[in-house]
């Protein structure tokens, strides 16, 4: 009987020790913050079409062809007209560089091809095959343009004769980023219901697509919504803004942003399928960070972390970790 009651506890505390390492096996994936930031941009001058309440908001961060640093970023309040925004251009020569060289206005809205008048949100860019690719948000669907040398863009037309890739299933389709794994393509952004209290779809939530060739994409699958993030938005849906993946291993880290300003935070999470994060849960959140739309960037055998300023006034870096 002795005998019995020791193997049960033995037994018991396998189990315990196992399910104690398997939850906290993922903080492993933890992002922390490495070092100093230095700050990377500032208020851009935009001419005639400058607001006295501008802000730099959403933006990408890519290696050109010639290896400079180029960094697009959305800036709204400006006096364009619409819905206020359009993309403005900087370039550094190393990524470690402060205070990168302004380039003027890069993109604007075109309603000749559907867009919305100052729609332009949240540019993501990356490089394959010589060719770059610039996903981004005219308002209301995701759209794409490309370009050989990483800094001269054009829309990228489909059959329809305009840019756009997909948009919905909510409104104001917007952040779109892409991550490759072996022959697919996963494209994480966000959306959001109408202002309805009485609906019972969700307010917001980060969906994901997949494509083979960049031009036909599955249905959307939300991926994250809800959990404590919901609590502590700014606004409305404002918890699924700016999703942000990271490949790392055998294991994908999203960063879901809740606030812009001197209270900015995001929330991360850790799952081994890219297609789930915790659907009204915390299950795979793994920390918070004080940033706002942050990019993350590998170069040089390491982790870059891009983040807005508190004073929504331009934009910084520092190095990245995983604990």
């Amino acid at each position: 009987m002795l005998i019995k009651k020791k193997i049960t506890v033995v037994v018991l505390l396998v189990l315990i020790l196992g399910l104690v390492q398997g939850q906290s096996q993922p903080t492993k994936f933890k992002p922390a913050i490495e070092g100093d930031w230095w700050t990377i941009t500032g208020q851009p001058d935009l001419g005639n079409f400058t607001g006295s309440k501008q802000q730099p908001v959403d933006f990408a961060v890519w290696q050109a062809g010639d290896g400079s640093w180029q960094l697009w970023s959305c800036i709204r309040g400006t006096k364009i007209g619409g819905k206020s925004r359009l993309f403005y251009r900087w370039e550094g020569k190393n990524l470690t560089d402060s205070s990168w060289t302004p380039k003027g206005i890069a993109m604007m809205a075109d309603s000749t091809f559907g867009e919305t008048a100052g729609g332009l949100q949240a540019p993501y860019v990356f490089k394959e095959k010589g060719v770059y690719y610039m996903f981004y948000g005219d308002w209301n669907r995701i759209c794409l343009a490309t370009s050989s040398d990483g800094k001269n863009f054009k829309r990228h037309f489909n059959k329809t004769a305009d840019p756009s890739l997909f948009s919905g299933p909510l409104s104001n389709t917007r952040d779109p980023m892409v991550v490759k794994v072996n022959d697919t393509y996963y494209c994480y952004y966000c959306a959001h219901n109408e202002v309805d209290t009485h609906k019972k779809e969700p307010q917001g939530a980060v969906f994901c697509r997949t494509s083979k060739d960049l031009k036909e994409w599955s249905e959307a699958k939300i991926v994250s919504r809800g959990g404590t993030a919901l609590g502590q938005t700014q606004w409305y849906a404002g918890d699924i803004e700016c999703p942000f993946v990271v490949h790392l291993g055998d294991k994908y880290i999203l960063f879901r942003n809740q606030r812009y300003g001197k209270d900015y935070l995001n929330t991360q999470y850790v799952s081994d399928n890219p297609f789930d994060f915790g659907d009204g849960n915390d299950r795979y959140m793994v920390g918070q960070l004080p940033v706002a739309a942050p990019e993350i960037v590998w170069a040089d055998g390491g982790y870059y972390i891009f983040s807005l300023r508190p004073g929504l006034d331009g934009i910084k870096a520092a190095r990245l970790r995983f604990e």
